[in-house]
């Protein structure tokens, strides 16, 4: 698909929005529970098609996984499941034209930090073709190999945190209501037929939807009833290196990636760990990974340490995402994207707004859907 193309398609004639940010809405076309990457992206393509959107958010908009996250657009990572590889291609076609309509309506930029990773093979594993020692070292110097087989992945990166920052001004101007410190309660339908509606509840208000989506992330389980959702544990850190030394591309295997953020931050992760929602950092799992990390590419070792952090990614039982209905009529879900919210929430975004018009949706879903785990027993 051609990128360029494909933004023209993208961008919606969104409507700049003069009310105020956190208005009440009680009423409302959709009514989306989460206000991460995958909650607000749904919302921006829905409300382009000019529908009314109400966003519910537990906390603060963009303040867990998308926060938390390294940023990397990995459609090739080899560690993907086979059956993400249609979403990821549709997700990399679509991010021109999103990230330009994010900063057409927040006004602050999303720069790509990288354009290329060394993806390395796990440890029994040879890539056929792969780079020669030579091809190695001409494309990073420093890099110790380890005895690995290594590839080069043209993929790019950027900060998070320059999205959390825009993703939520686009909303407000995209005349999205996102209500935040307002967890869902409860979920109903409230009609059938033509007049199906939901109803959605929090601690605060009442809301009236046509559509409910379920985009809670690594909460999304307990709203949906569906314990195949919890949360995956991963620890980070950021390094700052010296003036002289630059990291020019993510060096990535499956035990670790390195991804440079500007101005010589660098970020090292992830741990993989099923611990609930504790989010506490360990000193231990952090030196872990910066010693990994300093025998791929030793500059680390002359590095600060300038944050630490822990995010909670949402995970399902078969690593696949959860896309589509979900239990009541007019209720669907959109969560499990486990490692790859960032690369692929457009594409998300793009089949939701397809599902709630009606529309054939861009990539087949079957392997996503929500009936394909047991459902839960009721005590």
């Amino acid at each position: 698909m051609d990128a360029d193309k494909c933004f023209l398609v993208y961008r919606p004639p969104y409507t700049l929005a003069t009310e105020p940010y956190n208005r009440c809405v009680r009423s409302t076309d959709v009514c989306i529970a989460g206000g991460g990457i995958i909650g607000l992206s749904i919302a921006l393509e829905l409300a382009g098609c000019g529908l009314r959107v109400t966003v519910l958010e537990r906390g603060r908009a963009m303040s867990e996984a998308s926060w938390a996250a390294a940023g990397m657009l990995a459609a090739h990572d080899p560690e993907n499941p086979t059956a993400l590889r249609p979403l990821s291609d549709l997700s990399i076609a679509l991010y021109p034209g999103y990230l330009e309509t994010v900063e057409y309506l927040s006004g602050l930029r999303v720069p790509l930090r990288t354009s290329g990773t060394l993806q390395g093979a796990g440890e029994n594993h040879v890539f056929d073709p792969a780079l020669s020692p030579s091809e190695i070292a001409s494309r990073l110097p420093e890099l110790n190999p380890s005895g690995r087989s290594f590839q080069w992945l043209d993929e790019h990166s950027f900060d998070p945190r320059d999205l959390c920052a825009a993703l939520p001004k686009a909303a407000k101007a995209a005349g999205i209501t996102l209500v935040e410190q307002s967890q869902v309660t409860s979920v109903r339908s409230t009609a059938s037929g033509a007049d199906a509606g939901v109803e959605v509840c929090t601690a605060q208000a009442t809301y009236s939807a046509t559509h409910f989506i379920n985009c809670c992330g690594a909460w999304a389980g307990a709203v949906s009833n569906l314990p195949a959702i919890e949360p995956r544990k991963g620890q980070m850190v950021t390094i700052q290196l010296p003036p002289h030394r630059q990291l020019p591309c993510v060096i990535r295997t499956p035990e670790l990636y390195l991804v440079p953020r500007g101005d010589g931050r660098v970020v090292i992760g992830a741990s993989v760990e099923r611990v609930g929602f504790d989010k506490s950092v360990e000193e231990t799992t952090i030196q872990s990974l910066l010693e990994k990390a300093a025998d791929f590419w030793p500059p680390v070792r002359e590095a600060q340490i300038v944050e630490t952090w822990a995010g909670l990614r949402p995970g399902s039982t078969d690593g696949l995402p959860v896309i589509g209905a979900n239990g009541e009529k007019n209720c669907w879900i959109a969560s499990g994207h486990f490692r790859n919210g960032i690369l692929l929430a457009p594409a998300t975004a793009r089949v939701l707004r397809q599902i709630v018009l009606k529309e054939t949706p861009s990539v087949d879903l079957s392997l996503f859907r929500c009936d394909r785990f047991a459902p839960a027993s009721v005590s």
